[in-house]
């Protein structure tokens, strides 16, 4: 298409970031725990909120309901997080974290932190601005989804 620059565009661009960092993270905890970025994903949102329903963790993570409920019952039964009956909606599964999930994280935390420095160290003195224009476009995105 004449005009059109695919390796140029800002959501092809931060599509294939987002890939590559993701993929890279995933190494640590694929080997130490043998989950996926679709298992890590739930775990930490659980690590940071106790207790979500899937389409708590969908709404948050902007991942297909299916695959965050797929996700659930493979860490489930790898006895990382354990479900119950919502307690405010029976349609619903509560979802928390065991001790061995809460161990995961407490393993993996100080990982994550190295990993994010270093790719925030790639960007030298350009990291600061880089988050600020993050949080800037994660904000216009959440203003137009509602």
């Amino acid at each position: 298409m004449p005009g059109f620059d695919l390796d140029a565009f800002l959501p092809y661009q931060l599509a294939v970031l987002s890939a590559r960092v993701s993929r890279d993270f995933s190494a640590h905890y694929r080997e130490r725990f043998g989950i996926g970025v679709a298992e890590w994903r739930v775990v930490a949102n659980l690590s940071q909120v106790g207790t979500a329903s899937v389409g708590d963790i969908h709404d948050r993570v902007d991942m297909d309901k299916s695959k965050v409920s797929r996700a659930a019952s493979r860490l489930e039964a790898a006895g990382y997080i354990s479900k119950a009956p919502h307690p405010t909606d029976g349609r619903l599964v509560a979802l928390t974290l065991t001790d061995k999930g809460r161990a995961m994280i407490r393993d993996l935390a100080p990982v994550a932190k190295r990993f994010e420095a270093e790719v925030l160290a790639g960007l030298g003195d350009q990291a600061p601005a880089f988050r600020s224009a993050l949080q800037c476009l994660l904000k216009a995105s959440d203003a137009v989804e509602s």
